[in-house]
């Protein structure tokens, strides 16, 4: 059976429970174990991804989390380096689906995260699922 683990940042905690909600739903649809942790921020789930990764219990990871741009730079930062760092993880066979969002304000984070909106946490697990997939057809 497909183990999943969920990474999700905690430091908009409403955000985070709705993409979790629907990571947790696609998940629980497609069959696949799942464990869920958290860090406090965005900043921080690659590390986490990469330590769970090296421990190699998991086939795939789901990156939950939500920066919000805000008066100083900090947004740029936080936003690059943690998609880097992700496609980093990506481009050493690790199997995950981001679903980090990269947004302007709490309304569109919400929207983006909401189940009956545009989910995004449910498609950065079908993501890691089908990433899975793609991994096990090329390397057995």
């Amino acid at each position: 059976m497909t183990k999943v683990l969920v990474v999700q940042a905690r430091f908009y905690e409403k955000i985070a429970d709705e993409l979790v909600n629907g990571a947790t739903a696609a998940l629980k649809k497609a069959g696949a174990e799942f464990d869920i942790i958290e860090v406090p921020g965005a900043f921080e789930i690659p590390g986490a991804i990469a330590m769970a990764s090296e421990a190699g219990r998991y086939d795939g990871f789901v990156a939950l989390g939500c920066v919000i741009r805000g008066e100083t730079s900090h947004y740029d930062y936080v936003a690059g380096e943690s998609a880097r760092a992700l496609m980093d993880l990506t481009l050493e066979g690790v199997s995950l689906g981001n679903g980090i969002l990269t947004v302007e304000n709490s309304g569109q984070a919400m929207s983006r995260a909401a189940i009956d909106q545009k989910d995004k946490g449910g498609v950065a697990a079908n993501a890691c699922l089908r990433m899975i997939e793609v991994h096990e057809n090329l390397l057995g």
